[in-house]
């Protein structure tokens, strides 16, 4: 094969014959010619650690393997791809193919090709290996040059230089492995990148593209260091004026207040989006393809987190830190808590926001108080004598909020 480094690597067969995800694939695949394990799979195992999905590409029959793993799957027909599950593992397969961009920023245009032209195509050297799983390329390393040393090197290097043209989302992915792996850019496609960002090459790709892209980068395990890697790119000044994590410490202090059930993505993004004009937030989440929740909740973080800091930070009672909550989220509270008042933001997601009352409002009913707004006023009055412990039990806080309704009435 032109282009690529071809070796026997039994070694590292045998270590991904080890994941639980590859044991169904061998025992299905095993005689079958032209069916690799590639990408970040392979070189994820070449670094030692271990990875949670296998991607296959097919240098032949795509139809005959699906026949053969005899598994549900999805098939999507542009790119000549599909998902599969099988035994509980989910694995996304496509045929060996080559790539034309008509245009900057555009989709593919893809035909089948041969196993080099697919590992040509692809983002990164470091990502454009591939081991064979079985029949005569059982065993086979194929790997395009330099692939294997910039491994070595910690080093990320584009194929070509039209890379961060053709595909701009790969801009976005330099900064997610930059900061995933621990790798750094290689002096040309550093300066590649700069260019491609300076030049517009973000306006080139649409909206809800570039929002998958930034939703990826949110959910890494290290949110922060990948927006960092974002900001050190220029990528985030060139997604909207304002926006981008200009103070990591401030994210990194929400974070470790965020609860389970906050959403860490939309919080890095909120703290990211804080500088952004606040009319704007929306219309830009809008058309990066934010679900509307997604746009609440960091539109809510981003622009009321300040003024929240400054109500939690002069309440003293549970009842008034629960009035300066009001309906805002965990994720809005968490940054609230990291601008300042963090003991009294933890106090709230950890132990206060749980306060229930015993009673609702069927029971205020019973007792003769009218369907109205009073209802609402006597829970609301119940749960605060809760809150700051002056009620205990289903009788007090009934007698609490019966005597609120009734005054309120």
């Amino acid at each position: 094969m032109s282009g690529v480094q071809t070796q026997s690597a039994p070694a590292l067969l045998q270590q991904l014959q080890a994941l639980p995800a590859a044991r169904p694939l061998l025992a299905a695949l095993d005689d079958i010619d032209g069916v690799y394990v590639v990408g970040g799979a392979v070189r994820d195992v070449l670094l030692g650690a271990v990875p949670l999905d296998l991607d296959l590409v097919v240098d032949g029959d795509l139809e005959l393997v699906i026949r053969r793993l005899a598994a549900p799957a999805r098939i999507h027909d542009r790119f000549g791809t599909c998902t599969v599950t099988l035994d509980g593992f989910s694995y996304d397969i496509a045929r060996a193919r080559s790539e034309t961009y008509p245009r900057p920023g555009a989709l593919p245009v893809v035909v089948p090709a041969g196993l080099a032209d697919d590992l040509g195509r692809r983002d990164f050297t470091v990502n454009a290996i591939a081991v064979g799983l079985g029949g005569s390329c059982r065993a086979e390393l194929v790997a395009v040059q330099s692939a294997l040393e910039d491994l070595q090197r910690r080093s990320l290097r584009v194929l070509h230089d039209a890379s961060f043209v053709d595909d701009p989302t790969r801009l976005w992915r330099l900064a997610r492995y930059s900061s995933r792996l621990g790798f750094t850019a290689e002096q040309h496609t550093l300066a590649l990148a700069l260019a491609a960002v300076s030049d517009g090459a973000l306006q080139t790709v649409s909206g809800a593209r570039l929002g998958a892209e930034l939703r990826l980068l949110a959910r890494e395990r290290d949110p922060v260091g990948a927006f960092v890697g974002l900001r050190e790119l220029g990528l985030d000044a060139a997604l909207a004026a304002g926006f981008g994590l200009q103070d990591p410490a401030l994210a990194l202090r929400a974070l470790a207040l965020a609860p389970a059930d906050a959403d860490g993505g939309a919080l890095v993004l909120a703290v990211a989006s804080m500088r952004v004009a606040p009319g704007e937030l929306g219309r830009l989440l809008d058309r990066l393809a934010f679900t509307a929740g997604e746009r609440d909740t960091i539109v809510a973080a981003a622009g009321g987190a300040a003024a929240l800091a400054r109500a939690l930070a002069a309440a003293s009672q549970p009842s008034e830190i629960a009035a300066a909550v009001g309906d805002a989220g965990p994720e809005q509270v968490a940054l609230a808590g990291a601008l300042g008042p963090a003991g009294i933001a933890r106090r709230w997601l950890a132990q206060l926001r749980h306060v229930t009352l015993e009673i609702g409002g069927d029971d205020l009913l019973a007792a003769g108080i009218a369907a109205g707004p009073a209802v609402g006023a006597g829970l609301r009055g119940a749960l605060a004598a809760k809150l700051d412990g002056r009620v205990d039990g289903r009788e007090q806080e009934l007698t609490e909020a019966v005597s609120v309704a009734t005054v309120s009435g």
